[in-house]
Protein backbone atom coordinates (compact mmCIF):
# COMPACT_ATOMS: atom_id res chain seq x y z
CA UNK A 1 0.00 0.00 0.00
CA UNK A 2 2.04 2.99 -1.16
CA UNK A 3 2.43 6.13 0.89
CA UNK A 4 2.07 9.55 -0.69
CA UNK A 5 5.09 11.66 0.28
CA UNK A 6 6.61 15.03 -0.57
CA UNK A 7 10.28 15.40 -1.56
CA UNK A 8 10.71 18.98 -0.33
CA UNK A 9 12.39 20.00 2.92
CA UNK A 10 9.04 21.23 4.14
CA UNK A 11 5.74 21.94 2.43
CA UNK A 12 2.30 23.22 3.28
CA UNK A 13 -0.72 21.37 1.96
CA UNK A 14 -2.68 23.92 -0.07
CA UNK A 15 -5.54 21.69 -1.21
CA UNK A 16 -6.44 18.07 -1.85
CA UNK A 17 -7.67 17.48 -5.41
CA UNK A 18 -8.99 14.05 -4.42
CA UNK A 19 -11.14 12.92 -1.51
CA UNK A 20 -10.81 9.68 0.47
CA UNK A 21 -12.27 6.84 -1.55
CA UNK A 22 -11.71 8.52 -4.94
CA UNK A 23 -10.08 6.59 -7.78
CA UNK A 24 -6.57 7.80 -8.58
CA UNK A 25 -4.94 7.30 -11.98
CA UNK A 26 -1.22 7.15 -12.56
CA UNK A 27 0.12 10.65 -13.26
CA UNK A 28 -3.04 12.33 -11.94
CA UNK A 29 -2.74 15.32 -9.59
CA UNK A 30 -3.72 14.34 -6.07
CA UNK A 31 -2.68 17.32 -3.94
CA UNK A 32 -1.26 20.84 -4.30
CA UNK A 33 1.69 21.61 -2.01
CA UNK A 34 3.15 25.04 -1.25
CA UNK A 35 6.94 25.05 -1.38
CA UNK A 36 9.20 28.00 -0.57
CA UNK A 37 8.35 29.87 -3.75
CA UNK A 38 5.51 28.16 -5.62
CA UNK A 39 2.50 25.86 -5.46
CA UNK A 40 3.40 22.43 -6.83
CA UNK A 41 1.09 19.76 -8.26
CA UNK A 42 1.84 16.39 -6.64
CA UNK A 43 1.08 13.50 -8.99
CA UNK A 44 0.53 9.83 -8.24
CA UNK A 45 2.96 7.28 -9.66
CA UNK A 46 0.49 4.45 -8.99
CA UNK A 47 -3.11 3.60 -9.74
CA UNK A 48 -5.41 2.94 -6.85
CA UNK A 49 -7.77 4.61 -4.40
CA UNK A 50 -7.03 7.48 -2.03
CA UNK A 51 -7.65 5.61 1.19
CA UNK A 52 -6.99 8.22 3.85
CA UNK A 53 -5.49 11.70 4.21
CA UNK A 54 -2.89 11.98 6.99
CA UNK A 55 -2.07 15.70 6.64
CA UNK A 56 -5.15 17.85 5.91
CA UNK A 57 -5.15 21.05 3.87
CA UNK A 58 -3.62 24.03 5.65
CA UNK A 59 -1.08 22.00 7.63
CA UNK A 60 2.65 21.56 7.06
CA UNK A 61 4.58 18.32 6.54
CA UNK A 62 8.36 17.82 6.85
CA UNK A 63 10.45 15.99 4.29
CA UNK A 64 9.72 12.27 4.05
CA UNK A 65 6.49 12.49 6.00
CA UNK A 66 3.48 10.50 4.84
CA UNK A 67 0.65 12.82 3.86
CA UNK A 68 -1.79 10.18 2.57
CA UNK A 69 -2.13 6.47 1.81
CA UNK A 70 -3.23 4.98 -1.50
CA UNK A 71 -4.77 1.52 -1.59
CA UNK A 72 -4.41 -0.68 -4.64
CA UNK A 73 -8.00 -1.92 -4.42
CA UNK A 74 -11.22 -0.73 -2.79
CA UNK A 75 -11.07 -3.71 -0.47
CA UNK A 76 -7.82 -2.44 1.05
CA UNK A 77 -9.13 1.06 1.87
CA UNK A 78 -10.26 0.11 5.37
CA UNK A 79 -6.97 -1.65 6.03
CA UNK A 80 -5.09 1.51 5.01
CA UNK A 81 -7.18 3.64 7.37
CA UNK A 82 -6.37 1.31 10.25
CA UNK A 83 -2.69 1.37 9.30
CA UNK A 84 -2.64 5.17 9.32
CA UNK A 85 -4.37 5.29 12.71
CA UNK A 86 -2.09 2.74 14.33
CA UNK A 87 1.08 4.28 12.89
CA UNK A 88 0.46 7.78 14.25
CA UNK A 89 1.12 8.45 17.95
CA UNK A 90 -1.80 10.01 19.76
CA UNK A 91 0.33 12.90 21.04
CA UNK A 92 1.83 13.76 17.67
CA UNK A 93 1.36 17.46 16.76
CA UNK A 94 -0.87 18.07 13.77
CA UNK A 95 1.66 20.36 12.07
CA UNK A 96 4.41 17.73 12.11
CA UNK A 97 3.17 14.33 10.89
CA UNK A 98 5.15 11.21 11.68
CA UNK A 99 7.42 9.42 9.28
CA UNK A 100 5.94 7.12 6.63
CA UNK A 101 4.43 3.98 8.20
CA UNK A 102 5.47 0.50 7.14
CA UNK A 103 2.86 -1.34 5.10
CA UNK A 104 4.02 -4.93 5.67
CA UNK A 105 7.24 -6.79 6.43
CA UNK A 106 7.53 -7.89 2.81
CA UNK A 107 6.70 -4.61 1.10
CA UNK A 108 7.76 -1.18 2.36
CA UNK A 109 5.70 1.85 1.28
CA UNK A 110 6.90 3.48 -1.90
CA UNK A 111 6.41 7.14 -2.81
CA UNK A 112 3.81 7.43 -5.54
CA UNK A 113 4.00 11.17 -6.19
CA UNK A 114 6.44 14.02 -5.95
CA UNK A 115 6.43 17.77 -6.35
CA UNK A 116 6.34 19.15 -9.88
CA UNK A 117 10.07 19.36 -10.48
CA UNK A 118 10.61 15.67 -9.71
CA UNK A 119 7.29 14.36 -10.96
CA UNK A 120 8.19 15.65 -14.39
CA UNK A 121 10.78 12.93 -14.93
CA UNK A 122 9.39 10.63 -17.57
CA UNK A 123 10.51 7.19 -16.32
CA UNK A 124 9.42 5.85 -19.71
CA UNK A 125 6.00 7.49 -19.76
CA UNK A 126 4.52 10.68 -21.12
CA UNK A 127 4.30 13.26 -18.34
CA UNK A 128 1.77 16.04 -18.71
CA UNK A 129 1.12 19.00 -16.44
CA UNK A 130 -2.46 19.17 -15.12
CA UNK A 131 -2.94 22.50 -16.87
CA UNK A 132 -1.81 21.04 -20.20
CA UNK A 133 -3.99 17.95 -19.76
CA UNK A 134 -7.11 20.06 -19.21
CA UNK A 135 -6.25 22.32 -22.13
CA UNK A 136 -5.67 19.32 -24.41
CA UNK A 137 -9.06 17.92 -23.46
CA UNK A 138 -10.78 21.24 -24.19
CA UNK A 139 -8.99 21.71 -27.53
CA UNK A 140 -9.14 18.01 -28.50
CA UNK A 141 -5.38 17.61 -28.86
CA UNK A 142 -3.78 14.17 -28.88
CA UNK A 143 -1.12 14.30 -26.15
CA UNK A 144 0.64 11.17 -27.39
CA UNK A 145 1.74 13.05 -30.51
CA UNK A 146 3.33 15.94 -28.62
CA UNK A 147 6.97 16.48 -27.73
CA UNK A 148 7.19 18.18 -24.33
CA UNK A 149 9.31 21.32 -23.97
CA UNK A 150 9.08 21.50 -20.18
CA UNK A 151 11.58 20.14 -17.64
CA UNK A 152 12.65 16.56 -18.43
CA UNK A 153 10.34 16.51 -21.46
CA UNK A 154 7.19 17.37 -19.52
CA UNK A 155 4.31 18.48 -21.77
CA UNK A 156 3.20 21.96 -20.69
CA UNK A 157 0.28 24.16 -21.73
CA UNK A 158 2.34 26.06 -24.30
CA UNK A 159 3.02 22.82 -26.20
CA UNK A 160 -0.72 22.18 -26.49
CA UNK A 161 -1.42 25.78 -27.53
CA UNK A 162 1.23 25.68 -30.25
CA UNK A 163 -0.30 22.56 -31.83
CA UNK A 164 -3.92 23.64 -31.49
CA UNK A 165 -3.30 27.19 -32.63
CA UNK A 166 -5.11 28.49 -29.58
CA UNK A 167 -2.66 31.38 -29.38
CA UNK A 168 0.14 32.56 -31.59
CA UNK A 169 3.39 31.00 -30.40
CA UNK A 170 6.02 33.51 -29.24
CA UNK A 171 9.03 34.31 -31.34
CA UNK A 172 11.71 31.61 -31.04
CA UNK A 173 14.30 32.40 -28.41
CA UNK A 174 17.42 30.73 -27.13
CA UNK A 175 16.09 29.62 -23.79
CA UNK A 176 15.62 26.20 -22.25
CA UNK A 177 12.13 27.09 -21.04
CA UNK A 178 9.21 28.13 -23.28
CA UNK A 179 8.13 31.76 -23.34
CA UNK A 180 4.38 32.16 -23.22
CA UNK A 181 2.91 35.00 -25.26
CA UNK A 182 -0.11 35.03 -22.96
CA UNK A 183 -1.70 32.68 -20.42
CA UNK A 184 -3.53 29.60 -21.61
CA UNK A 185 -7.20 30.44 -22.15
CA UNK A 186 -8.47 27.38 -20.27
CA UNK A 187 -6.19 27.80 -17.26
CA UNK A 188 -7.18 29.61 -14.11
CA UNK A 189 -4.44 31.17 -11.99
CA UNK A 190 -3.94 29.74 -8.56
CA UNK A 191 -5.45 31.86 -5.79
CA UNK A 192 -2.95 34.20 -4.16
CA UNK A 193 -3.19 34.47 -0.42
CA UNK A 194 -4.05 37.93 0.82
CA UNK A 195 -1.63 39.57 3.27
CA UNK A 196 -2.39 38.66 6.87
CA UNK A 197 -4.22 41.45 8.68
CA UNK A 198 -2.06 43.50 11.02
CA UNK A 199 -3.21 43.10 14.61
CA UNK A 200 -1.52 45.50 17.06
CA UNK A 201 0.00 43.71 20.03
CA UNK A 202 0.17 40.31 18.33
CA UNK A 203 2.93 38.44 16.49
CA UNK A 204 2.12 37.51 12.88
CA UNK A 205 3.67 34.16 11.89
CA UNK A 206 5.95 34.15 8.84
CA UNK A 207 4.66 32.66 5.61
CA UNK A 208 6.54 29.83 3.94
CA UNK A 209 7.99 32.32 1.45
CA UNK A 210 9.07 34.72 4.20
CA UNK A 211 10.78 31.89 6.05
CA UNK A 212 12.71 31.03 2.87
CA UNK A 213 13.79 34.67 2.50
CA UNK A 214 15.02 34.69 6.10
CA UNK A 215 17.11 31.56 5.55
CA UNK A 216 18.61 32.95 2.35
CA UNK A 217 19.45 36.31 3.90
CA UNK A 218 21.12 34.70 6.90
CA UNK A 219 23.17 32.54 4.52
CA UNK A 220 24.08 35.63 2.49
CA UNK A 221 25.67 37.30 5.50
CA UNK A 222 28.38 34.64 5.50
CA UNK A 223 29.91 36.09 2.31
CA UNK A 224 32.43 38.96 2.52
CA UNK A 225 30.75 41.64 0.42
CA UNK A 226 31.43 45.23 -0.59
CA UNK A 227 29.58 47.83 -2.67
CA UNK A 228 30.49 50.14 -5.53
CA UNK A 229 28.27 52.98 -6.75
CA UNK A 230 28.02 54.65 -10.16
CA UNK A 231 25.97 57.47 -11.72
CA UNK A 232 24.54 56.76 -15.17
CA UNK A 233 22.99 59.34 -17.50
CA UNK A 234 19.79 57.89 -18.95
CA UNK A 235 18.57 60.48 -21.50
CA UNK A 236 19.14 58.23 -24.52
CA UNK A 237 17.95 55.14 -22.64
CA UNK A 238 14.72 56.90 -21.62
CA UNK A 239 14.16 58.17 -25.17
CA UNK A 240 14.50 54.64 -26.53
CA UNK A 241 12.02 53.34 -23.96
CA UNK A 242 9.44 55.89 -25.09
CA UNK A 243 9.88 54.72 -28.68
CA UNK A 244 9.39 51.00 -28.03
CA UNK A 245 7.12 51.08 -24.97
CA UNK A 246 4.04 50.66 -27.18
CA UNK A 247 5.43 47.31 -28.37
CA UNK A 248 5.25 45.88 -24.86
CA UNK A 249 8.85 46.56 -23.89
CA UNK A 250 9.46 47.19 -20.19
CA UNK A 251 12.23 49.08 -18.41
CA UNK A 252 13.06 45.91 -16.49
CA UNK A 253 13.64 43.98 -19.71
CA UNK A 254 15.82 46.80 -21.07
CA UNK A 255 17.92 46.88 -17.90
CA UNK A 256 18.23 43.08 -17.88
CA UNK A 257 19.31 43.08 -21.51
CA UNK A 258 21.87 45.85 -20.90
CA UNK A 259 23.31 44.01 -17.90
CA UNK A 260 23.42 40.69 -19.76
CA UNK A 261 25.21 42.17 -22.77
CA UNK A 262 27.75 43.84 -20.48
CA UNK A 263 28.32 40.57 -18.61
CA UNK A 264 29.52 39.03 -21.88
CA UNK A 265 32.61 41.22 -21.48
CA UNK A 266 32.90 40.57 -17.74
CA UNK A 267 32.31 36.85 -17.07
CA UNK A 268 33.80 37.18 -13.58
CA UNK A 269 30.76 39.26 -12.53
CA UNK A 270 28.57 36.35 -13.64
CA UNK A 271 30.57 33.82 -11.61
CA UNK A 272 30.16 32.62 -8.03
CA UNK A 273 32.25 31.20 -5.22
CA UNK A 274 32.37 27.49 -4.38
CA UNK A 275 34.62 25.50 -2.04
CA UNK A 276 36.30 24.04 -5.14
CA UNK A 277 36.98 27.45 -6.69
CA UNK A 278 35.23 30.04 -8.87
CA UNK A 279 32.30 28.63 -10.81
CA UNK A 280 31.70 30.13 -14.28
CA UNK A 281 28.14 29.39 -15.50
CA UNK A 282 27.57 28.39 -19.11
CA UNK A 283 24.72 30.90 -19.45
CA UNK A 284 23.86 34.44 -18.42
CA UNK A 285 20.62 34.19 -16.45
CA UNK A 286 19.36 37.46 -15.01
CA UNK A 287 17.25 37.18 -11.84
CA UNK A 288 15.08 40.19 -10.97
CA UNK A 289 13.55 40.66 -7.53
CA UNK A 290 9.74 40.84 -7.40
CA UNK A 291 7.70 41.60 -4.26
CA UNK A 292 4.92 39.10 -3.54
CA UNK A 293 1.42 40.24 -2.52
CA UNK A 294 1.35 38.06 0.59
CA UNK A 295 4.82 39.03 1.81
CA UNK A 296 8.40 38.13 0.88
CA UNK A 297 9.96 38.29 -2.54
CA UNK A 298 10.90 36.00 -5.40
CA UNK A 299 13.44 36.33 -8.19
CA UNK A 300 12.07 35.14 -11.56
CA UNK A 301 14.92 34.37 -13.96
CA UNK A 302 15.32 35.55 -17.54
CA UNK A 303 17.24 32.63 -19.01
CA UNK A 304 20.00 33.42 -21.52
CA UNK A 305 19.05 37.09 -21.41
CA UNK A 306 22.03 38.11 -23.53
CA UNK A 307 20.79 35.99 -26.46
CA UNK A 308 17.13 37.03 -26.41
CA UNK A 309 15.79 40.01 -28.34
CA UNK A 310 14.28 42.79 -26.26
CA UNK A 311 10.71 42.04 -27.36
CA UNK A 312 10.86 38.34 -26.44
CA UNK A 313 12.59 39.28 -23.21
CA UNK A 314 9.74 41.64 -22.31
CA UNK A 315 7.10 39.01 -23.10
CA UNK A 316 8.97 36.48 -21.03
CA UNK A 317 9.27 38.89 -18.12
CA UNK A 318 5.55 39.67 -18.09
CA UNK A 319 4.72 35.98 -18.13
CA UNK A 320 7.19 35.24 -15.32
CA UNK A 321 5.82 38.02 -13.10
CA UNK A 322 2.20 36.96 -13.67
CA UNK A 323 2.95 33.35 -12.81
CA UNK A 324 5.22 34.31 -9.90
CA UNK A 325 2.43 36.26 -8.22
CA UNK A 326 0.06 33.36 -8.90
CA UNK A 327 2.69 31.01 -7.38
CA UNK A 328 2.93 28.95 -10.56
CA UNK A 329 6.66 29.17 -11.30
CA UNK A 330 8.72 26.00 -11.68
CA UNK A 331 11.94 25.84 -9.58
CA UNK A 332 14.24 26.35 -12.58
CA UNK A 333 12.38 29.61 -13.25
CA UNK A 334 13.42 31.19 -9.95
CA UNK A 335 16.55 29.43 -8.66
CA UNK A 336 18.88 29.44 -11.70
CA UNK A 337 19.94 33.10 -11.69
CA UNK A 338 23.62 33.89 -12.18
CA UNK A 339 23.34 37.67 -11.65
CA UNK A 340 20.56 39.60 -9.89
CA UNK A 341 18.93 43.00 -10.31
CA UNK A 342 16.87 44.76 -7.66
CA UNK A 343 15.06 47.83 -8.99
CA UNK A 344 13.33 50.20 -6.56
CA UNK A 345 13.42 53.11 -8.98
CA UNK A 346 9.68 52.84 -9.68
CA UNK A 347 9.11 53.82 -6.04
CA UNK A 348 11.21 56.96 -6.41
CA UNK A 349 14.13 55.55 -4.40
CA UNK A 350 17.36 57.43 -5.18
CA UNK A 351 19.86 54.80 -4.07
CA UNK A 352 20.04 51.68 -1.90
CA UNK A 353 22.21 48.65 -1.24
CA UNK A 354 21.09 45.11 -2.11
CA UNK A 355 21.98 41.95 -0.19
CA UNK A 356 23.91 39.37 -2.19
CA UNK A 357 21.80 36.26 -2.97
CA UNK A 358 23.31 32.89 -2.00
CA UNK A 359 25.10 31.17 -4.86
CA UNK A 360 25.76 34.36 -6.85
CA UNK A 361 28.70 36.73 -7.06
CA UNK A 362 26.95 40.05 -7.74
CA UNK A 363 23.65 41.93 -7.48
CA UNK A 364 22.87 45.37 -8.93
CA UNK A 365 20.64 47.83 -7.04
CA UNK A 366 18.97 50.33 -9.40
CA UNK A 367 17.55 53.67 -8.24
CA UNK A 368 15.19 56.11 -9.94
CA UNK A 369 16.15 58.15 -13.01
CA UNK A 370 15.81 61.86 -12.12
CA UNK A 371 16.61 65.17 -13.85
CA UNK A 372 19.82 66.67 -12.48
CA UNK A 373 21.68 69.91 -13.14
CA UNK A 374 25.14 68.96 -14.42
CA UNK A 375 28.12 70.48 -16.19
CA UNK A 376 27.96 69.58 -19.89
CA UNK A 377 30.86 68.67 -22.16
CA UNK A 378 31.10 72.24 -23.49
CA UNK A 379 31.57 73.69 -20.00
CA UNK A 380 27.99 74.93 -19.68
CA UNK A 381 25.25 73.93 -17.25
CA UNK A 382 22.48 71.64 -18.40
CA UNK A 383 19.81 69.22 -17.21
CA UNK A 384 20.41 65.50 -17.63
CA UNK A 385 18.42 62.52 -16.38
CA UNK A 386 20.60 60.34 -14.16
CA UNK A 387 20.20 57.26 -12.02
CA UNK A 388 22.31 55.83 -9.22
CA UNK A 389 23.29 52.16 -9.30
CA UNK A 390 25.11 50.23 -6.57
CA UNK A 391 26.59 46.81 -7.12
CA UNK A 392 27.14 44.38 -4.24
CA UNK A 393 29.88 41.80 -4.89
CA UNK A 394 31.39 38.78 -3.21
CA UNK A 395 35.00 39.80 -2.57
CA UNK A 396 36.11 36.17 -2.81
CA UNK A 397 35.27 36.33 -6.52
CA UNK A 398 35.05 39.94 -7.68
CA UNK A 399 37.53 42.64 -6.72
CA UNK A 400 36.80 46.35 -6.72
CA UNK A 401 38.53 47.02 -10.04
CA UNK A 402 36.42 44.30 -11.71
CA UNK A 403 33.18 45.80 -10.38
CA UNK A 404 34.22 49.31 -11.44
CA UNK A 405 35.09 48.16 -14.97
CA UNK A 406 31.73 46.42 -15.30
CA UNK A 407 29.82 49.52 -14.17
CA UNK A 408 31.84 51.70 -16.54
CA UNK A 409 30.96 49.52 -19.53
CA UNK A 410 27.30 49.27 -18.44
CA UNK A 411 27.12 53.06 -18.21
CA UNK A 412 28.71 53.49 -21.63
CA UNK A 413 26.15 51.14 -23.19
CA UNK A 414 23.16 52.87 -21.55
CA UNK A 415 24.45 56.38 -22.19
CA UNK A 416 25.85 56.17 -25.71
CA UNK A 417 24.48 53.10 -27.45
CA UNK A 418 21.13 51.93 -26.02
CA UNK A 419 19.82 51.33 -29.56
CA UNK A 420 22.00 48.22 -29.69
CA UNK A 421 19.61 46.62 -27.19
CA UNK A 422 16.99 46.34 -29.95
CA UNK A 423 19.28 44.46 -32.36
Amino acid sequence: MPALSSTMTEGKIVSWEKSPGDKVERGETVVVVESDKADMDVESFNEGYLATIVVPAGETAPVGATIALIAETEAEIEQAKQQATSSQPAAAPTAAPTAAPTAAPTAAPAPVAAVAETASRSNGRTVVSPRARKLAKDLKVDLSALQGSGPYGRIVAEDVEAVAGAVSPPAPVFTPAPVAAKPAPAAKPAPVAAPAPVVPGQVAPLTTLQQAVVRNMVASMQAPTYRVGYTITTDNFDALYKQIKSKGVTVTAMLAKAVAVTLQKHPLLNASYTDAGIAYPSAINIAVAVAMPDGGLITPVLQNADKMDIYSLSRSWKDLVDRARAKQLQPQEYNTGTFSISNLGMFGVDRFDAILPPGQGSILAVGASRPQVVATEDGMMGVRRQMQVNITCDHRVVYGAHAAAFLQDLAQLIETNPQSLTL
